[in-house]
């Protein structure tokens, strides 16, 4: 069932914060470009993954049947030089990635995407998209490799903000240029080195900006390949995206998404993340050394539009505000256990209005944290009085819980079982016989397991 609480984004598109208004009611279609897996991922790459983890988690808690694509870019130069160096073949290079980034995928506390697809399996699919441009005119072969003509495509450069005239001024051309326009890009490019597939116009494999947008016309056909939301870095605005909506401007007449959305990056002590500053920052080294929830947390602490800071005061904050809250979900976990609310996952918060009018504005997860902040104050505040006022502990854990579900804050609170529970009920037997070194085992054993 629906919740009716309204969703507001940021189109990049239009760069107006719109009211979210789903292609098909109820349903909720959205693609993130992912990465292209060449070497292990660096902090940059999990902003997307976590920002639109946030968003799509959204539309599920509030009723809508939500699918997810993001895909892994299998085909590139950098495959090819990277598996040389090697010594191993594109297809173990990639298959090792792909692996560890989904390994981190789920350390960071995100879903695994409903569907990724990869170029080399749509390959099929991609020769036949561009050569239905081809037929149309929309893109001519020249010594081997496919151009889009950009002058034919209407409104080009609106996602961008770049009109065909600022582009004009700063491109070149020369005698020796193969395409028709500087401004075209390739959509096919020839090829005898690495990986390759035979097409009608040379051995070769395509162009970066078409994977995508034919990935997304062949898992969302029933639509004419239109979704609702295409989201990825701000990197990518242009020229990536600028290039995926041009293509689709021509094969199927629309802007391949009603809504664009775009995260900021990353910065490193103050300072932007490149490897000309040698400040690039592994993934797997930030999970191994502070964890991927805390990790999360910070990313979530900036707004998905704005830079996010890594430093090693940002990530150890982070880091006392998870264990802060994975102690008061324990706490709260087994007070309800033992007062015989077997599950307490399943209990429903009544009232999540103030949490949502925060979330729902174009995902403003640093006032969604603030109201998590301030609901697990009051769940701290009700454990402390006795005797417990249940029904307030079972509304405040269930806010709690709902809210860190959205914001993808994993925390795993004790499960007492028939164990836990007698367990309990010998240790305060013991103490209220005044027993303090029976209770004291029972207590150690109880901490053992988490129990306590």
């Amino acid at each position: 069932m629906l919740c009716m609480h309204e969703v507001k984004v940021f189109n990049s598109l239009t760069n107006k914060i719109e009211t979210f208004i789903p292609l098909k009611e109820g349903h909720v279609s959205i693609y993130c470009c992912g990465p292209t897996v060449y070497n292990d991922p660096h902090i940059g790459n999990f902003r997307p993954v976590i920002s639109f983890d946030v968003l799509r988690r959204l539309f599920l808690h509030l009723g809508y049947k939500v699918k997810y694509v993001s895909n892994y870019t299998d085909v590139d130069d950098k495959i090819i030089k990277r598996a040389k160096e090697l010594g191993i073949s594109e297809k173990e290079l990639t298959t090792s990635v792909i692996s560890e980034y989904r390994r981190l995928v789920d350390e960071v506390g995100a879903l695994q995407p409903d569907e990724t697809p990869m170029p080399t399996v749509y390959m099929g699919e991609i020769i036949s998209y561009i050569d239905e441009l081809v037929k149309k005119g929309y893109a001519y072969e020249s010594n081997g490799d496919v151009y889009l003509r950009v002058r034919d495509i209407p409104e080009y450069g609106e996602l961008s903000g770049n009109s065909i005239d600022s582009l004009e001024s700063g491109a070149r051309i020369s005698v020796t240029d193969i395409k028709e326009d500087p401004l075209d890009f390739a959509l096919w490019k020839k090829t005898d080195e690495g990986i390759k597939w035979p097409s009608p116009w040379s051995e070769g494999r395509p162009g970066w900006h078409s994977e995508c947008c034919v990935m997304i016309d062949s898992i969302f056909k029933d639509q004419n390949g239109l979704i609702d939301i295409h989201a990825g870095g701000f990197d990518l605005k242009f020229p990536h995206h600028e290039n995926e909506m041009a293509q689709s401007k021509a094969h199927n007449h629309n802007k391949l998404a009603r809504y664009w959305m775009h995260n900021g990056f990353i910065n490193v002590n103050n300072e932007k993340m490149s490897k000309s500053l040698g400040n690039v920052m592994l993934m797997k080294d930030v999970v191994e050394e502070f964890g991927g929830m805390p990790f999360r947390m910070m990313i979530l602490a900036a707004h998905y539009r704005a830079p996010a800071s890594f430093s090693e005061e940002t990530i150890k904050e982070a880091q006392t505000k998870y264990n802060q809250l994975a102690m008061s979900v324990k706490k709260a976990s087994i007070a309800l256990q033992l007062a015989g609310v077997s599950d307490p996952e399943l209990l429903k918060a009544k009232d999540e209005s103030k949490f949502l009018d925060e979330i729902c504005v174009d995902l403003n997860t640093p006032n969604a944290l603030s109201v998590l902040y301030e609901e697990n104050k009051n769940l701290n505040n009700i454990l402390r009085i006795k005797p417990l006022d249940m029904e307030a502990l079972k509304e405040s854990y269930s806010r709690v819980r709902a809210y860190e579900y959205v914001l993808g804050i994993k925390i795993d609170p004790p499960v007492l079982g028939e164990e836990g529970l007698k367990l309990y009920e010998e240790y305060e037997k013991s103490r209220s016989e005044k027993n303090y070194a029976q209770s004291d085992i029972i207590r150690s054993r109880l901490l053992e397991k988490g129990w306590f």
